[in-house]
């Protein structure tokens, strides 16, 4: 088992602001691991597990369930019963508070919008992803990259155990997870997407060849994207458009969120397979930009790509206050200055542009450019506060 006490350190913080907490995350990305640890040495805690039967069964009437508990309430799966927000909303209303809930969710807030609209300004969601580059170690990073960050493809014995457990991962979550969200498509009709999304990785979407290729509408493939997206196993990087006269690019990037389910549904199993792919420099990519924005503790709405049609590009921009941060990443041990990179320097006026690379040494390139090997990130890039 890995601590993950970054994400423990946001609780503790957390709580004492927020009488609600909803961690979310894809399935079997550690949220119910993580509650238990922070949950360990708590006086008073009590936990719901919407999965197991008892404790459904418990929650029959929410009200009497839960108005007499004290301390911390853990209640797991809460997608499974989205009736018990409005219940929260008055419990959490009480002076003096008796309790505090901790609620875990496999989707995002907008699949959880029930939990938005009835705990406005009363719940805070902390989204949790894989397992990051400071917990895995960072001389585990191809190993981390290959079978990516859920904890059980991570940690498993073999590359075959891992491997097995990201086929079924995917099987279970398109039949099984995405029905219980209310997500009624044909489950082989999204799993083809899913498969079409990965050789499009790191790409700009675009909707009218997807559309082409599935005999739908733009408007189809367009939620198919934004549910794999809401379900938090798609990322959509949307572009940045800055006050320029050039024509710039304004759909987003698209990738598969975890680099290992990329490759299982790619069909690559080994390292060499990954090595010997074309995709192999569109995973890096991604792998690498994940690890950027969890290392920085980036939000979703700090984070961006920029491009124009004259060609001009950058992997990644974060915005924060006055911090304007550039990010390019190159599978390669030793990258070059590109036309691109002064021209983004320059027009998105930014404080610096670090160029993530896959050798061994870390170096300045130019004036506000540097070279960091992704062996050093933990100590080259630190968190924006």
């Amino acid at each position: 088992m890995i601590q993950r006490s970054k994400h423990i350190r946001q609780l503790k913080r957390l709580l004492p602001q927020f009488p609600v907490i909803g961690i979310v995350g894809a399935r079997q990305v550690g949220k119910t691991t993580l509650a238990r640890q922070f949950a360990a040495g708590r006086r008073r805690t009590t936990f719901f597990d919407l999965e197991n039967p008892e404790d459904l069964a418990r929650l029959h009437d929410p009200m009497l369930a839960l108005k007499d508990l004290r301390g911390l309430v853990v209640i797991d799966e809460i997608q499974r019963l989205p009736e018990l927000f409005p219940i929260l909303r008055v419990l959490v209303d009480r002076r003096p508070l008796p309790a505090r809930f901790l609620v875990l969710g496999s989707a995002s807030p907008q699949l959880l919008r029930q939990g938005s609209e009835s705990l406005a300004g009363r719940i805070h969601y902390l989204e949790l992803p894989g397992l990051a580059l400071d917990e895995a170690g960072i001389t585990n990073w191809e190993t981390l990259w290959l079978r990516g960050g859920f904890p059980q493809a991570y940690l498993a014995r073999t590359l075959e155990q891992s491997e097995t457990w990201r086929r079924g991962f995917i099987r279970t979550f398109l039949e099984q997870d995405l029905p219980q969200l209310g997500i009624h498509i044909e489950a082989r009709a999204l799993r083809r997407f899913w498969t079409m999304m990965a050789h499009y990785h790191a790409q700009v979407w675009d909707a009218s060849e997807f559309a082409r290729s599935f005999g739908v509408s733009d408007h189809t493939v367009r939620r198919y994207l934004d549910l794999l997206t809401h379900a938090l196993v798609a990322r959509q990087l949307q572009p940045w458009h800055a006050n320029l006269k050039k024509r710039q690019i304004k759909s987003p990037k698209i990738y598969v969120a975890d680099s290992g389910l990329l490759h299982t549904l790619l069909g690559l199993r080994t390292l060499d397979n990954l090595e010997g792919h074309p995709k192999v420099g569109a995973s890096w990519e991604g792998f690498a930009l994940d690890q950027v924005v969890q290392r920085l503790g980036a939000h979703p709405d700090e984070c961006f790509f920029w491009g124009t049609h004259g060609g001009a590009e950058i992997d990644l921009v974060v915005f924060r206050g006055r911090k304007r941060l550039g990010f390019e990443f190159k599978r390669s041990s030793a990258p070059k200055i590109t036309h691109s990179m002064r021209i983004a320097l320059e027009d998105l006026v930014l404080s610096s542009i670090t160029v993530i690379h896959a050798g061994s040494q870390s170096y300045p390139m130019a004036p506000r450019i540097r070279a960091v090997a992704l062996q050093d990130l933990l100590e080259k890039v630190k968190p924006l506060w």
